[in-house]
């Protein structure tokens, strides 16, 4: 995605520090922002209202990941296009068309009458989604001109991303304490509205086509690939790890993702282009991206499960737990954009996922047996402060590191690779933690003294839908009384999940500390200040405002 530089009357100079903005400059920065939200909000909604989507659609085994990893998959696969459409056809278009379709996917699932509906209704947030993070971050990069001004605006940017997702659970969680968890779709679909309007009213259009067409085969070999990966990763604990179709989707997926890479060395307008990956800086946030969001999103899904499905507490529980786990990103946004410009990335990166491992493992010591929310809230207060280090602070090495032509590319990139480690999340910690819950529930419940009216059904109910199913049943239901042996075994399954959210922080940490040793704050390479077509400007050049 390269950015337009063509002379124009509508193209502004690029303002010198301290000098006049871009026209359009608030506007546009003001709908980045809320669209960011809308998405985040969209994409948190479903965390405080887990255990209301269990008792509503009676869920078993793997049905509530998959709301959520209906979302994130649709993200993941369908970014990079999204990315090049708006290049070809408008940013602004392409923000005001994603928000429009999260309005839809919110109406189909305040209206969902099945789980099955539901999943839909998560599949088309995460297509608007999927629009609404590349398109919203272009648009920030298209009216910020300095790495300074630009790493300021995508610490603003970072810290709304959170505050819709500290937000989110709170409104799910009002509702569902008044009246019914429907209610906070249908104010998502109202912000959705509104993020529409404002977009269109407000901001001022970008496109940048030079070059960029439309890579089919590149997509559809994504697609399939990261789809069948997904897929066998979430349906593997419920149905076993050997079977057929489960090896299928780990083998399909290498296939077509190893496919997807040599078409895109050999395309001549790739969705990704791999030389990005020549930046060291831009190598290594890459890695741990993928790898530091997978660990906060597991940790995120691991707390919602726990409080929610597995210990039967209310929603609102939920969503002040989430205040701390996201909140930080948003309220920290003074310190952490004055922090970028002064303090090595390098630093601040891996002092925020050291911290995220730490609230990891603090978490393991938990007691299911134990609603109180006290010995919750300072780990993930450290989880949260942490994320609030890291998440401005890669993506604001990973936009100012390489040459301005790929500036665009790059921008899709990171919210690629930071979506693929949120989409990796709930599916790998909901893999680990019902693997190992079924395992330990099929263990104990031959000890557990129950009779044989509770038994048989307790064993089938199960072998067939795992332990989640059995702690949800009311009592007085035949298998009920396994109830504790399933509460236990949920508990130590989450736990183990948690025990790898901590390790995969501290390994992002160490890759960071070491890859990216000496790298400068969000200044980018020399390199990066230049425009191949422009080379005598020594600031970054106008872009093409319409």
């Amino acid at each position: 995605m390269s950015i337009d530089n063509r002379t124009s009357p509508t193209t502004s100079q690029a303002p010198a520090a301290g000098g006049a903005r871009t026209p359009g400059y608030a506007g546009t920065l003001a709908a980045a922002f809320g669209a960011v939200f809308v998405a985040q909000v969209a994409n948190a909604l479903p965390a405080s209202l887990l255990g209301e989507f269990q008792r509503t659609f009676s869920t078993q085994g793997s049905q509530l990941t998959w709301i959520t990893a209906a979302f994130m998959v649709t993200v993941v696969i369908f970014e990079f296009t999204f990315g090049i459409l708006g290049d070809l056809f408008g940013r602004k278009k392409l923000v005001a068309s994603g928000a429009a379709l999260i309005g839809v996917g919110a109406v189909v699932s305040a209206t969902a009458p099945s789980v099955h509906v539901m999943w839909l209704g998560a599949a088309v947030n995460g297509l608007g989604a999927g629009a609404l993070f590349p398109g919203s971050l272009a648009l920030v990069a298209a009216v910020t001109h300095t790495p300074a001004q630009r790493a300021r605006a995508i610490a603003i940017w970072a810290g709304f991303l959170s505050a819709g997702a500290a937000v989110s659970p709170l409104v799910g969680g009002v509702f569902a304490n008044a009246s019914s968890w429907r209610g906070s779709y249908w104010v998502l679909a109202l912000a959705a509205l509104v993020s529409v309007l404002a977009t269109l009213a407000l901001s001022a259009e970008s496109t940048a086509p030079e070059g960029r067409r439309l890579d089919l085969p590149g997509q559809v070999t994504f697609a399939v690939g990261m789809f069948a990966l997904l897929y066998g990763a979430v349906q593997g604990p419920e149905d076993g790890w050997s079977q057929t179709h489960v090896v299928a989707g780990f083998v399909i997926g290498v296939v077509f993702l190893a496919a997807f890479l040599m078409i895109e060395r050999r395309a001549e307008s790739p969705i990704l282009n791999l030389d990005l990956f020549r930046n060291r800086a831009f190598s290594v946030t890459s890695v741990v991206t993928v790898v530091g969001m997978f660990s906060f999103l597991g940790i995120c899904f691991s707390l919602s499960m726990w409080i929610g499905p597995v210990q039967h507490q209310e929603p609102m529980r939920v969503a002040i737990v989430f205040f701390f786990l996201q909140g930080p990103a948003f309220v920290l946004i003074p310190v952490v954009s004055r922090l970028l410009a002064r303090v090595s990335p390098t630093w601040l990166i891996t002092a925020g996922f050291a911290l995220m491992g730490l609230g990891a493992f603090a978490l393991t010591g938990l007691d299911v047996a134990d609603p109180s929310l006290t010995p919750i809230i300072w780990p993930a207060l450290l989880v949260g402060i942490g994320f609030a280090l890291t998440v401005s602070s890669f993506t604001a090495v990973a936009m100012n590191s390489v040459p301005l032509h790929l500036a665009g590319m790059a921008s899709a990139t990171t919210n690629m690779l930071r979506d693929l480690g949120f989409a990796l999340g709930p599916v790998l910690v909901g893999a680990v933690a019902l693997s190992r819950a079924g395992d330990e529930f099929l263990k104990a419940l031959p000890g557990a003294g129950l009779p044989p009216e509770e038994m048989g059904p307790a064993m089938g109910i199960g072998q067939e839908a795992g332990p989640i199913a059995i702690n949800s049943l009311p009592p007085g239901v035949p298998g009920s009384g396994a109830h504790g042996v399933a509460m236990e075994a949920l508990g130590s399954g989450f736990t183990l999940a948690l025990a790898v959210c901590g390790v995969a922080a501290l390994a992002a940490a160490l890759v960071t500390a070491v890859g990216m040793f000496r790298v400068k704050a969000a200044d980018p390479a020399p390199e990066a200040l230049v425009d191949p077509l422009h080379p005598d400007l020594d600031e970054l050049p106008p872009v093409e405002l319409h």
